[in-house]
């Protein structure tokens, strides 16, 4: 049952944070009709799956929630403030259960007897009363009873018909059936044996058998379908309530695969129908003009409706082209393939260059071409969209704010875009930090915002949104921005920096990303450690992302992440630097320029008019290989900002396989990783980002100092 443990705690965590997402629109009041429904079924199937693997805490425990949410839903009370408080502490309780026996460790038992009784003050003095076992609701699409003819029988008719992989996927049918036994008595069960094979074609595996049951409960029509809620995708399951009108035995007869006097004779084996009952249904499928003629011997009757079958058959198979889950280690070690695939086909690339040789340079092209499209339909399988992480902060914001004593809104903008899921997982932690900070730190107490004439309640906002082959990701607050004084003075008191030192904004602001740095005046459960801000900054760069800070005191701070939208493969630009090979992100890569021969101790260029400035990347990694004598200017751009590179000669697009830099490489500037070129050689992959902020780093101190060299001459004139 391993197999299908593992499903039901994949299943269990997705209803865990739909019932969390639902309880946290109910509280903000932006919830609608479908909320309350959904919220029941949630807690209603996590109950009867656990159930099923023999999670006893589990479904004691969340029996009662769903006796909460089952008052709740019918109108019984309102929903307010202190039970969504509890709700949220009983789905919280939930899913620790679930996942401390994933762990094999014993149910906190002691937790669910605390929740217990806060969760009986909403529960009626009378629970149970109100019973409607006798008549439970009908199925879905049916806004009332069928009129007409109904059967006698006081019992439950269950008619089931499993998959034959059932077996194979890990569930046994038995215990399913054995589990009706919580809802009431089981007075019957038929087996149906018609699709059995000959003994010698028979696979021990494959499950071939049918059921049909009479069951005495007084549970609703929902309380027994979650019995089989976890193999609903593998079966066919029909639900009968007590005294059904015969039309729905007739759809019945109709539905199942066996023949109309076969369905019969179940009927009557359980007792679901009674002769004259059975008579009246084969009068009733032959029409109002059949005479009794043409009804006697009706247990013999053709199949009901015969002609319909190949079409109901077809119906009832699976849609083609619907969803496959597949285990993550298989997509990392087809991204693994991918990649050697792409390095082969660069070499045979280039061993095709060198024989030019039309033919083969022709068929080299198009194997490229065709790992290209491999490569791109890879990726994209492990592609996510970053709203899996969004989703989780809430309710962050909520208790936060609610230990803050704070008034906090969420923003959330951009959940749909993509990102690998490798990074994903990853990005949680950083992200997390960053929008717990913003709570403490960048919003202000109530008083201070009515001070500053900001509304009561702050905002505080995420934002995702892709740009020249990155993600970037927003953590905005409209609070009180960066105290730049205090930042520095702090700085100074722990010896971070010199005293009198002039630094940038942009240098303040990388202050707080030092280790051991904080401005807080005190200790709390959110901040004030000195621990977290350079734990961020080292999360991203292991992603080969950067941080960037922008605030405006007052007004508000802005935390922007900029990270590779995979770790894996992307496409390149190539060029060389004396002796050395450099990969650049292609979509990072503007157009391709000459360096003017006259701009010898110069580091910007005349482009349209505009000062364009540029590195040369010789000097930046102490090139000392043979120079051209007319170097090349490949513009790149990010954010808004562009700059050249500065490189010797220039090769074109080519895939590139990202690998990691060893532990002697770790710290070189400006460089993300390395990828092995179609002729064997190893190039390293620049990081563009770095080299944009260096830049304009490299600017900016350029400027202050003009200004200081300026004001100086002026104090000195006078």
């Amino acid at each position: 049952m391993s197999a299908a443990f593992a499903i039901f705690m994949e299943e269990a965590r997705e209803l865990i944070g739909q019932m969390e997402a639902i309880l946290l629109r109910l509280e903000a009041g932006d919830a609608d009709a479908d909320d309350l429904p959904a919220l029941f079924r949630c807690a209603h199937t996590i109950k009867g799956s656990a159930g099923m693997f023999g999670l006893d805490e589990v479904v004691r425990f969340t029996h009662v929630v769903e006796s909460v949410l089952d008052e709740l839903r019918s109108g019984a009370f309102a929903f307010c403030p202190d039970l969504a408080s509890v709700l949220l502490d009983c789905q919280d309780h939930i899913s620790g259960l679930i996942e401390a026996l994933a762990e094999g460790e014993a149910a906190d038992g002691a937790r669910s007897d605390e929740l217990i009784p806060l969760l009986s003050r909403w529960l009626d003095k009378e629970e149970g009363t109100g019973e409607t076992g006798g008549q439970p609701a009908t199925g879905a699409g049916e806004a009332k009873r069928m009129e007409g003819d109904v059967a006698a029988s006081p019992f439950w008719h269950l008619s089931l018909r499993f998959a034959p992989s059932m077996l194979c996927d890990g569930m046994d049918p038995l215990k399913f059936i054995h589990y009706l036994n919580h809802y009431g008595s089981i007075r019957h069960v038929e087996t149906i044996a018609d699709h059995l094979p000959e003994w010698d074609a028979a696979d021990p595996q494959q499950c071939y058998l049918g059921f049909e049951i009479a069951l005495d409960s007084g549970a609703s029509e929902e309380e027994i379908a979650s019995v089989f809620a976890f193999c609903a995708d593998n079966a066919s399951i029909v639900i009968l309530p007590p005294r059904s009108p015969l039309e729905k035995f007739l759809r019945l007869t109709e539905f199942l695969p066996e023949a109309s006097g076969r369905v019969g004779e179940f009927l009557l084996a359980c007792g679901s129908l009674t002769p004259d009952e059975l008579y009246r249904l084969f009068v009733l499928q032959m029409g109002d003009d059949a005479s009794p003629k043409e009804t006697d011997g009706a247990a013999e009757a053709a199949p009901l409706a015969a002609q319909d079958k190949p079409r109901r058959e077809e119906e009832r198979r699976p849609a083609e082209g619907g969803s496959l889950k597949v285990p993550a280690c298989r997509l990392d070690a087809l991204i693994d393939r991918v990649g050697e695939l792409v390095i082969a086909g660069a070499v045979n690339q280039a061993q095709a260059a060198k024989t030019a040789n039309p033919s083969m340079l022709e068929a080299a092209s198009q194997l490229l071409s065709l790992v290209e499209g491999v490569r791109d339909m890879a990726l994209q399988l492990r592609m996510v969209a970053i709203g899996e992480v969004f989703s989780r902060f809430p309710r962050v914001v909520r208790d936060v704010a609610k230990e803050l004593g704070k008034e906090i809104a969420l923003c959330i903008s951009g959940a749909e875009a993509e990102l690998d899921k490798s990074m994903v997982d990853k990005v949680a932690d950083p992200l997390m930090h960053l929008l717990r900070n913003a709570m403490d730190h960048g919003i202000e107490p109530v008083e201070t915002r009515i001070a500053r004439g900001k509304p009561m309640q702050g905002t505080v906002s995420l934002k995702a949104y892709h740009e020249s082959g990155a993600i970037m990701i927003e953590v905005a607050d409209d609070g009180g921005g960066l105290d730049h004084e205090k930042i520095l003075r702090k700085a100074v008191e722990k010896g971070i920096v010199a005293e009198g030192a002039n630094l940038s904004p942009h240098d303040i602001h990388q202050l707080i990303l030092a280790p051991g740095f904080s401005t807080a005046e005190r200790v709390t459960n959110l901040s004030g450690r000195g621990v977290g801000m350079d734990v961020v900054r080292s999360n991203i760069e292991a992603l080969r992302g950067t941080l960037e800070i922008a605030s405006e005191y007052g007004r508000g701070t802005t935390m922007r992440l900029c990270l590779p939208l995979t770790l894996a493969i992307i496409d390149g630009f190539h060029v060389g630097v004396g002796d050395a090979q450099f990969i650049v992100p292609l979509d990072m890569v503007v157009e391709c320029l000459e360096l003017p021969p006259d701009l010898d101790g110069l580091d910007y260029m005349d482009k349209d008019g505009v000062a364009l400035p540029f590195v040369r990347l010789r000097q930046l990694f102490g090139e000392r290989g043979p120079a051209h004598p007319r170097p090349r200017v490949v513009t790149v751009s990010f954010a808004g900002k562009r700059i050249g590179l500065v490189v010797d000669r220039i090769y074109g697009k080519c895939q590139t396989v990202i690998r990691p830099l060893g532990s002697l490489f770790q710290h070189v500037p400006c460089v993300t990783g390395s990828t092995i070129l179609g002729d064997g050689e190893v190039a390293l992959i620049l990081d563009v980002v770095r080299l944009i902020q260096g830049v304009m780093a490299r600017e900016s101190q350029t400027r202050r100092g003009a200004a200081h060299a300026q004001g100086g001459a002026t104090a000195s004139t006078i």
